[in-house]
């Protein structure tokens, strides 16, 4: 079977006896804009839809120096709070007629190098970029050349771009204050194992915190990458060796899925036994019992920060707007699991 082969836009100008340019400002919705008749318009759409006509988008890109494409890297697109980010950033950027194009880096440098080549290939107008560590070289090569980019969640204090985080010691301080408020006296803190931004901020909140109440730390720290079960059983018996510890915070919401399950095998009860306060909501956190208290990142914002102030810096034109450098304070959500006896 011969397949046919696709029709350009100077294939549908011959067809329809019309210019090349009159075809062109059809299929890229400004016939009325350029006063192109309703009865044209409809023919040259329905030729194209009918031909199977498909936008050349790397041509146009050439064409207008513009591909309207942001390229959206995030350490894993299948986490709900990640998930909610794309979700939120890809309906802004829709109604300013970007599209989104995102990935999961896997928190792996190469991958992530890998990741923003292909993108800067693909000439992509713009980046929001959830940076993994060891990529500062990357980020400084970017700026320097200009790229429109924003970082997310994460960055790197070294290196003037523009980023929206959360102030991850406020929330951590938040956290601790709470159940110390509560009459928990041993609180540890669960942690991977990473120089991030964010993470560093975290333990560095719940140290202060601890300090300000002259109370002992109680850290444990697992890798990122291994499975649940492995981290499950090293949480399970760090509670074990520490039967002094009277609550919990988990660092991520991934952590704390994996928490729970620990503090569930060893049938400590939540909050009698164990309080728990969790960074990050899940709808599992709301749902379980006891609801889970957490240190809530005020998503909606974040992400209209986001997309707006890349989108600005696209529409400007400029290359010396003032940096945007956001930290955004979360909010307690206080739940059942951190409710505790006045001990």
């Amino acid at each position: 079977m011969i397949n046919k082969k696709r029709p350009g836009i100077t294939d549908i100008a011959k067809e329809l006896n019309i210019s090349p340019t009159s075809v062109s400002f059809i299929l890229n919705g400004k016939a009325e804009e350029k006063r192109i008749t309703k009865e044209l318009a409809k023919k040259v759409l329905k030729y194209a839809k009918d031909h199977g006509y498909v936008t050349n988008y790397l041509a146009k890109s050439l064409r207008t120096g513009k591909s309207n494409v942001i390229g959206l890297i995030v350490e894993n697109i299948a986490n709900p709070f990640f998930a909610q980010i794309a979700g939120l950033i890809e309906e802004n950027a829709n109604q300013k007629g970007y599209k989104i194009f995102y990935c999961s880096s896997g928190n792996d440098e190469d991958k992530t190098r890998e990741l923003i080549k292909v993108f800067r290939e693909r000439q992509v107008d713009g980046y929001i970029i959830t940076p993994v560590a060891g990529i500062e070289d990357v980020i400084e090569t970017m700026v320097n050349d200009n790229c429109k980019l924003i970082l997310f969640d994460r960055y790197f204090p070294s290196i003037k771009t523009n980023y929206v985080a959360l102030d991850n010691f406020n929330g951590s301080q938040q956290a601790v204050d709470h159940l110390i408020e509560q009459g928990f006296k041993n609180i540890a803190f669960i942690t991977i194992d990473s120089e991030q931004t964010q993470m560093d901020a975290r333990l560095k909140g719940y140290k202060d915190a601890l300090a300000r109440h002259k109370r002992k730390n109680y850290i444990k720290k697992v890798s990122y990458n291994d499975p649940a079960d492995k981290i499950t059983k090293e949480l399970r018996t760090f509670l074990k060796d520490n039967k002094e510890i009277d609550a919990v915070f988990f660092g991520t919401n991934y952590l704390g899925i994996d928490g729970l399950t620990a503090i569930k095998s060893l049938g400590l009860r939540i909050p009698e036994d164990i309080g728990v306060v969790c960074f990050d909501d899940l709808e599992l956190f709301r749902l379980y019992t006891p609801a889970i208290t957490v240190v809530d990142q005020p998503i909606e914002k974040m992400s209209e920060k986001l997309i707006n102030i890349l989108l600005e810096n696209l529409d400007s034109g400029s290359e010396n707007l003032p940096l945007q450098q956001l930290l955004i304070k979360p909010h307690l959500n206080i739940r059942n699991s951190s409710l505790g006896l006045l001990k």
